[in-house]
């Protein structure tokens, strides 16, 4: 395996975009089509599809050892979460941006929306809650559904990609994805963050997912995007705020993260555009 620092600085695989890494995507999801689809119909509340080998191993390598040290990242802890987040793709190795927007590119999106049924699908340049992120040991994300919306509440997020990219992770590493389809209070499925796999999965006020804490001494690094349309999922209009929940063994913190729910909820009804600006988005440098 190619060791990180050789890796990053390799001439040819610096010199990838996000054209050649969207081309590359498109080809796999087109490829995989018919099965991708079926996984996708066939796995509603929490409808998604996993395509692995997503990219050549030697660039899903490169993408890896481009990701940051995690005291350059703003580190989320709250009972909610426990992870190294951003959004300022500028500030890193290019690749990274390059990576974050490839899955933006128009064939993706077409791809996508042929594969979920979804229409008027729409990337966010804007990474509102998306970029990479970082997990070390003891970091975790609880069982959540994501805010309805985009940062100006005009559109519904109704899709999620996230792209692993930690050589050979396994399931005993924890660390991995958790979709909730009947309801945190009951069993979750889980699907290992492996090394060089997108999940793609849907976002609506049902789709309770989470990741468990992980136990690995090597980080779990990932790329992530969300789609977002001017229909909602379904037939129903909805707004909800970002909206975690204990695990069922976490009886007290559950009642607690019940009422910030209650709490978060109510302010955004009297202040429906909020009363601060989320900072976790790309805010343009010059």
């Amino acid at each position: 395996m190619l060791g990180s620092t050789e890796n990053a600085e390799h001439p040819r695989l610096m010199k990838l975009d996000r054209r050649d890494l969207a081309q590359h995507i498109s080809r796999q999801l087109a490829a995989h089509s018919v099965r991708v689809r079926a996984q996708w119909s066939a796995t509603g509340p929490i409808n998604h599809f996993v395509l692995d080998n997503l990219l050549p191993e030697a660039w899903a390598l490169a993408i890896r050892a481009s990701f940051p040290s995690p005291d350059s990242m703003t580190l989320k802890r709250s009972l909610r979460e426990l992870k190294y987040v951003t959004a300022q793709m500028n500030r890193f190795a290019p690749l990274l941006e390059e990576a974050v927007y490839a899955f933006q590119d128009p064939e993706i999106v077409r791809e996508i929306e042929s594969i979920t049924g979804l229409k008027e699908l729409e990337p966010d340049s804007l990474l509102y809650a998306g970029g990479i992120s970082l997990m070390s040991s003891g970091h975790f994300l609880n069982p959540h559904v994501d805010n309805s919306h985009d940062k100006f509440r005009e559109r519904y997020r109704v899709l999620n990609l996230l792209y692993y990219v930690s050589p050979d992770w396994r399931e005993d590493n924890g660390g991995n994805l958790e979709l909730w389809p009947a309801g945190p209070s009951k069993q979750p499925l889980t699907i290992v963050s492996e090394f060089n796999r997108l999940v793609v999965m849907v976002t609506h006020q049902g789709s309770w997912h989470s990741v468990s804490r992980s136990n690995a001494k090597e980080d779990r690094c990932c790329v992530s995007n969300y789609y977002f349309s001017h229909r909602p999922v379904g037939e129903s209009d909805y707004f909800h705020v970002t909206s975690f929940r204990g695990r069922p063994e976490q009886r007290l913190r559950d009642w607690v993260l019940r009422g910030d729910i209650w709490l978060r909820m109510h302010i955004r009804m009297l202040f429906p555009k909020g009363i601060r600006n989320n900072p976790h988005y790309y805010r343009r440098e010059p």
